[in-house]
């Protein structure tokens, strides 16, 4: 994934990398319909499940929640 990803396209590559929103929904211990309202509403992953998400399924915390977790750039302090 390249970084300008934006965090809702990151957690539509989350849900495609799981297989189906159930399965996302069963790794992250919430229900199916949760992971569907946070897509309807083009929301973000909430902060709670995001490192789990980035072990098990390998996309970056900085693309899901670069709110929380932004990229450092090179060189700077």
């Amino acid at each position: 994934m390249e970084q300008d990803t934006t965090p809702f396209e990151a957690l539509e590559h989350l849900v495609k990398n799981a297989g189906s929103q159930s399965q996302l929904a069963r790794h992250l211990g919430v229900s199916q319909s949760t992971v569907w309202k946070w897509l309807q509403s083009s929301k973000r992953l909430p902060a709670e499940h995001v490192l789990k998400a980035e072990r098990v399924y390998g996309i970056s915390r900085h693309l899901l929640r670069p709110d929380i977790y932004p990229t450092e750039s090179v060189g700077q302090w």
